[in-house]
């Protein structure tokens, strides 16, 4: 199994969490995403990052990979068994991805767009703030395919300059507790431990 990561990408980073939690053997190929490897242009279409190899399978968008791991490699699992509980986490990924991951590209772009987007940002997760007190986890008693995708998130805050108010406690501790996770510590690339 081969992964061609993005070392500063979210979505890499997505990933390498939930193969690091999981314990999966892959070899990560960190990529420039201006200067791609030909074998990545060839095997993926949409010449995007991450893209997961495993052996004749050639999987692309992070969502997609990280439901394919959870499935071949069941134990821990990181959605739930029953339907109804996997739909709940399902529209709870995609509200993360939709309302939080949404402040990214402005983020990324710097200037009055950063501002503005990164207080919104802790706008929006201060008034989650109750949210993330009720369990250990996001929503769970375990972690879960929510932390793997709310923990890169939260990691770069810092990197944004987004500082949480002390009225969002519970988001900050709840942070705490995942990245002491030796899976998440595993997963930073080099370039993401500048970051946090």
């Amino acid at each position: 199994m081969t992964m061609f990561s993005d070392p500063e990408c979210i979505h890499s980073h997505r990933v390498r969490l939930i193969l690091a939690e999981k314990g999966i053997q892959a070899e990560v190929e960190s990529c420039d995403p201006d200067n791609k490897p030909e074998d990545l242009i060839q095997l993926n279409p949409s010449n995007s990052l991450p893209t997961l190899i495993d052996r004749d399978l050639v999987l692309y968008d992070a969502r997609v990979v990280v439901e394919y791991l959870d499935e071949r490699y069941p134990h821990p699992p990181f959605m739930p068994i029953d339907p109804v509980s996997r739909a709940r986490t399902r529209l709870a990924l995609f509200r993360i991805e939709s309302d939080w991951y949404s402040f990214l590209p402005s983020l990324d772009a710097g200037g009055e767009s950063r501002t503005t987007a990164g207080m919104q940002l802790a706008e929006s997760l201060t008034a989650a703030s109750d949210v993330f007190s009720v369990m250990p986890y996001f929503l769970s008693e375990e972690f879960s395919m929510l932390d793997a995708t709310l923990a890169p998130l939260l990691w770069r805050l810092n990197h944004y300059g987004i500082v949480l108010p002390n009225a969002a406690a519970p988001v900050t501790e709840y942070a705490k507790r995942v990245f002491a996770r030796p899976g998440f510590q595993a997963s930073l690339s080099d370039v993401e431990r500048e970051l946090g």
